[in-house]
């Protein structure tokens, strides 16, 4: 079974009808795993007796007339960042191949597997989900379906191959700097990271990077998004920045309706964009343009790069939770730009993290500017071309980190944003658009994606995994 060719509303009324059971729909899921996997190497772990013993529970609950949630049957692969009962998670390190297996799963997971989802296994990341694209020591590199020379992005990039070749309908993912939307975005996904703390990420261990990290599901499409997040959203008293719930049913308020304006900011004032993504972007902007929405451009939305800044939270992340390693042989197994990082934040001292802080509100004031003129801003998703298996993206031929410069500076304003694909570049990977929204504004955002989806139209889909 293709999940590309389903959606999860199809997906759940079939299960619910009993017209396919959730056994059946599982196994599916594994065979894809089994038969398409071994190439992409997007799970790192699986179980497929418990799976199936899960799916078989629901099945049961339906047949006794029991009310399912509202993503029963659904398969899922949980990014190996986050708690799932009964795996190990590794956060893509050797360091914890051997740890003991989760106790009990994250709040995102435990909601997830309440609304009716399939525990399928944990999918591949980036060491600590330090970097753009996946690749680690203890699992390897997971490879972009759409090109297999490509990195599928990171650090949801395991979520992300999963879904682009169809092996699963659902995921979840984590975006401290663009880990949703970068992978989103090279997959020919529809990902938004939510404004924080829509889904909590609270329990008994602080996240990862701080301020900076939002955890949600990742799928195929807009509406597919949408539903999820109806299922997982939502405060939680562990969580101190946890939102309540406001204006759900989601899914359910997406129409084709357009926005009367959207800003579009091609490099945002401090990027240099390479010329065959701006081409395509061009395109995609005339397209919406033609299609009746006032285009109004602004070259300069912020004039720094926020990179600097976001650095010394991530940085600070970093040496929080590995600095203890420094001096030790353990230190030399861990990945080589990981270490960097994690040698830079024992350089951060208090008034620079105050000093970090006082540029997210900087940052957000300016965009705040913008959003009084129009409630959307849209740029470029990416700055360069996905990464080969080995190395960083390019920005007209060059090799540079500055491929992703787009997405972090979202993070320290909090803002939600989302990515949709617009077309394929001649390397055969998806070129996409990033759409931001105001404070809090996560159902404008989603509402814009499933309206520009409908007049861009990308249908394509990754070949050789039908």
């Amino acid at each position: 079974m293709d999940f590309r060719n389903f959606s999860i509303e199809e997906l759940v009324n079939k299960v619910k009808t009993k017209e396919i059971s959730a056994r059946e729909i599982t196994q599916a899921a594994i065979d894809n795993i089994e038969r398409i996997d071994g190439e992409i190497n997007a799970f790192c772990a699986t179980n497929h007796e418990d799976a199936l013993i899960q799916a078989e529970d629901i099945d049961r609950r339906i047949q006794k007339g029991e009310e399912i949630g509202k993503l029963a049957g659904i398969p899922i692969g949980v990014k190996d960042l986050e708690d799932a009962k009964g795996f190990i998670t590794t956060f893509g390190s050797e360091l914890h191949v051997n740890d003991a297996p989760a106790a009990k799963d994250s709040i995102l997971v435990e909601r997830m597997r309440n609304q009716g989802c399939v525990i399928l296994g944990k999918t591949n990341t980036p060491e600590f989900g330090h970097k753009g694209k996946t690749d680690n020591t203890a699992f390897g590199i997971t490879k972009n379906p759409w090109n297999l020379e490509f990195s599928s992005g990171g650090s949801s990039g395991g979520t992300s191959a999963a879904l682009a070749s169809g092996m699963i309908p659902l995921g979840t993912g984590s975006d401290g700097g663009g880990s949703i939307r970068i992978p989103a975005a090279l997959g020919g996904l529809a990902g938004i990271k939510t404004s924080q703390g829509r889904i909590p990420i609270g329990g008994d261990t602080p996240p990862g990077s701080g301020l900076l990290t939002v955890k949600g599901p990742m799928a195929i499409s807009t509406k597919d998004n949408a539903i999820a997040l109806d299922a997982t959203v939502g405060p939680h008293p562990t969580d101190i920045f946890s939102l309540e719930s406001e204006n759900l049913g989601w899914a359910e308020q997406l129409t084709e309706k357009l926005p009367e304006s959207v800003i579009w900011s091609p490099t945002m004032g401090f990027s240099n964009v390479d010329k065959e993504i701006m081409s395509h972007c061009e395109n995609a902007i005339n397209k919406l343009a033609d299609a009746g929405v006032k285009i109004i451009e602004k070259e300069s939305i912020w004039n720094e790069n926020p990179v600097d800044a976001w650095m010394v939270f991530w940085a600070s992340a970093c040496a929080r939770r590995q600095q203890h390693l420094i001096e030790t042989d353990t230190f030399e197994k861990i990945d080589p730009l990981l270490r960097l990082f994690i040698e830079m934040g024992t350089t951060m001292d208090g008034a620079s993290y105050a000093t970090a802080i006082d540029t997210c509100h900087k940052l957000g004031y300016q965009l705040q500017e913008f959003f009084n003129e129009s409630p959307l801003i849209i740029t470029p998703a990416t700055c360069g071309h996905a990464p080969k298996l080995v190395g960083d993206g390019f920005v007209n031929g060059e090799e540079t980190p500055a491929w992703v410069d787009f997405t972090m500076g979202i993070n320290m304003t909090r803002n939600p944003a989302g990515v949709i694909p617009i077309s394929i570049l001649e390397s055969g990977i998806p070129a996409s658009l990033q759409i931001i929204g105001g404070q809090r504004k996560d159902l404008d955002v989603l509402k814009a994606m499933h309206a520009f989806e409908s007049i861009i139209e990308f249908s394509e889909k990754a070949s050789g995994y039908e």
